[in-house]
This record gives C-alpha cells, structure tokens and sequence, in this order.
C-alpha cells in the first residue's frame, strides 16, 4: 500500500506464551531477556510508521491482483505436475497460493481499508472471520508474505506480574498488504503499473544532477538557510558563516608551511 518493504507497513496473533520459559522457540533470546519471539518490537513504538492509510480503490484493485495470482499459481502448479517445466524459486512461492490464503488476504484489506490501514488481528479473529482453522492461516500468511503480498511485524507488549522488574507476553502481530512486483508479470497488461516515460526518467535524472550541483556551489550559512527550517536554522547559519569566514582568511592568508625532520 502506499508504503510501501520496502516493506510493511503494514499487517494478528501467534498466542501468549508460558511466562516461565526463558528462551523464544527459534532458541534466541530477545534482547530484553522475555519470554517473546525473535524480532518483536514493543507495540506502541512504531506502528505510526509501519501502517499507511490505504488510497481510494487501492484495497479492491490489491484485491484483484490476488485473485488473478491465483489463477497463475494454479496454471505453475498445472505446469509442475505435467513436467512441461521447472519452476524457478519465485513461481514455487507463488505455485503455493491457495483460496484460502486469497480469503485471508481479502479479510485483512477489509480492515485496512476499515481501519485507515490499522491491521493486527489475532488468529482467532481470522479463524472466525473466515471458518478456517489456525494451521490453515499461519500457513496462508507466512505463503502471502513469501510472496510480498503481506509484511508482518511480530509484537510485543508489557504486562502486570508479580516481583520486580517488568514482565512482557506476545501480542498480535501488525500487518501491511503491499502490491508484490514478483506476480506483475502474471497480470493482465491492464491492472500493471504504468511504466515511467523514458523522457519523463531522463529529466528526472537531470533535475537531481542540477540540484546536486546547486547544493555544491553554496556556502555553508546558504546551504543551512536551504535546507533547514525554524530556529535550528538560524543557529546553523550562524555556524556556517563562521566556518565561511575562517576558509576566505585561510585562502587570502594562508600560512606557509613549515619544515620538519623525519
């Protein structure tokens, strides 16, 4: 979605686990020494950044896309079976496609696009938004994240125990639904993104060297007036004119050098 990872946002629940284990179950233990999964994040601290509002239509037109990918994966799977060929290492990711990874995909977009992008259900909530059961989805969201259907972020959160010190559990996880550029081959020439015009690229290319070459000619006080704003920029001005200063006394009286013995 308008990410955007590279991504996801951008977005559920793995269970709580027992609070006396003192190791994750990939054997690693999390920074913070709790009982919680190998890269969970605190929830709370960066969701702002990892969820995005999705446009108009965007969700219906993802939605499609999904759709369409499946119908490929079932033509490789076809292919697979019948040895016309082999399958490269992105077609068998998306040969595993499945209507019901489809149906989950389609349940998350709703609450993307009911949520302005807020997406972090639990399994159960999916298992009784769709009627499948809690294998069923760990295998259809890790298959659309194998893709780059979805981007997942595990999360943790504090919670009240006895003793000193804080005490933490897992949560649900927070998701992002993206536009995958590994199935845009398998889409209708319709529903693929526009390509950039060569010549709109190249004058792209010309405004950036221009502004590079801009930036260079400037002193250090008019490079800080340009690109900074607010007060932070009237003290970084103030820098730069110093160091301004001393290089043009450095250029017009610049000390001779002097000899050494090695």
């Amino acid at each position: 979605m308008g990410t955007i990872t590279i991504g996801e946002a951008a977005l559920k629940a793995f269970g709580t686990l027992t609070r006396t284990r003192s190791v994750a179950r990939s054997g690693a233990m999390h920074r913070i020494g709790a009982p919680v999964l190998r890269d969970s994040l605190e929830a709370g601290t960066f969701e702002e950044v990892f969820w995005t509002p999705p446009v108009k239509g965007e969700t219906d037109r993802l939605l499609h896309v999904a759709r369409k990918t499946l119908d490929a994966a079932r033509r490789l799977r076809r292919d697979a079976r019948s040895g016309v060929r082999t399958l490269s290492v992105c077609e068998q990711r998306i040969a595993r496609l499945t209507g019901s990874a489809v149906r989950i995909f389609e349940e998350i977009l709703t609450l993307a696009r009911l949520n302005s992008g807020r997406v972090f259900p639990s399994y159960d909530y999916l298992a009784n938004a769709t009627g499948l059961g809690r294998a069923t989805i760990g295998r259809a969201l890790a298959t659309l994240e194998a893709i780059g259907f979805l981007v997942r972020q595990r999360r943790f959160q504090r919670i009240e125990g006895e003793g000193p010190g804080p005490r933490y559990a897992q949560t649900s996880n927070a998701y992002r639904p993206l536009l995958p550029s590994s199935v845009k081959s398998y889409l209708p020439r319709w529903m693929r993104p526009a390509p950039i015009p060569d010549d709109e690229t190249q004058h792209h290319l010309i405004r950036i060297e221009e502004t590079n070459l801009m930036l260079a000619s400037l002193t250090c006080q008019e490079l800080a007036r340009v690109t900074i704003d607010g007060p932070l920029a009237k003290v970084l001005a103030k820098l730069g004119a110093s160091i301004d200063r001393k290089e043009r006394e450095a250029q017009k009286d610049p000390e001779p050098l002097t000899d050494f013995i090695i």
